[in-house]
């Protein structure tokens, strides 16, 4: 009958609840009860990329670099055997160059051409970065998008973009916020968001309780 709404002619998707994490939930049940996938081996790839792959190595690698002058320095000169000896490369991270934040140059990481990203080092990229609009405008007008992220930052500051590609991918290490010299490690690592690392955030100041904020110089 056309305007038959029985069960049958309602798409597969329809019977899912609206609420993402539900809906989530959901197909995975669908997919367990299958055969299709294997609840264990998801929960391996869901604590991989969330507690081993992700910005929490990217912010290791930034706090050091904020606690120790000579690693900052090999980092900066070379972080690929850097990486390596921490354990941070293999897929995706195969060739990192690592930028530095200053007073009067600020860094910013695109891709242009699709969504080349550090993942041992920030995880699976978000999907703003992925996006089409990301990817035109940060080159064409990075002060609007960074103020659109909430940055805004000193006239006298120049923003330089760095395009990744297959080849290299980059690391923005941003700069250490005022008040912090007496910190450790652990404590530095949760200033360190991943939009800081890609650029299109500031380091978190300890003064706001871990609320972005303006960058203190080092």
């Amino acid at each position: 009958m056309p305007h038959d709404t029985s069960d049958r002619q309602q798409p597969p998707h329809s019977h899912l609840p609206s609420d993402p994490s539900l809906r989530v939930k959901a197909l995975e049940t669908i997919l367990t009860r299958k055969g299709l996938i294997d609840p264990a081996a998801l929960d391996e790839i869901i604590d991989t990329y969330e507690n081993r792959i992700g910005p929490q190595n990217g912010a290791r690698v930034v706090a050091r670099a904020w606690a120790d002058a000579a690693f900052r320095t090999a980092l900066l000169e070379d972080a690929d055997p850097v990486l390596t000896q921490m354990g941070f490369n293999g897929r995706q991270g195969e060739h990192v160059v690592v930028v530095e934040n200053t007073p009067e140059r600020h860094n910013m990481v695109v891709c242009t051409l699709c969504s080349c990203y550090p993942w041992p080092l920030l995880g699976i990229p978000p999907g703003w970065y992925k996006s089409d609009a990301y990817r035109a405008r940060a080159v064409r007008e990075p002060r609007k998008v960074l103020s659109e992220f909430g940055v805004t930052l000193p006239e006298g500051t120049a923003v330089r973009v760095w395009d990744s590609t297959a080849e290299v991918r980059y690391l923005v290490l941003p700069m250490r916020p005022a008040g912090t010299d007496d910190w450790s490690e652990d404590q530095l690592m949760r200033l360190v968001s991943r939009d800081s690392m890609i650029g299109t955030a500031l380091a978190r100041r300890p003064d706001t309780g871990g609320v972005a904020g303006q960058e203190g110089a080092e």
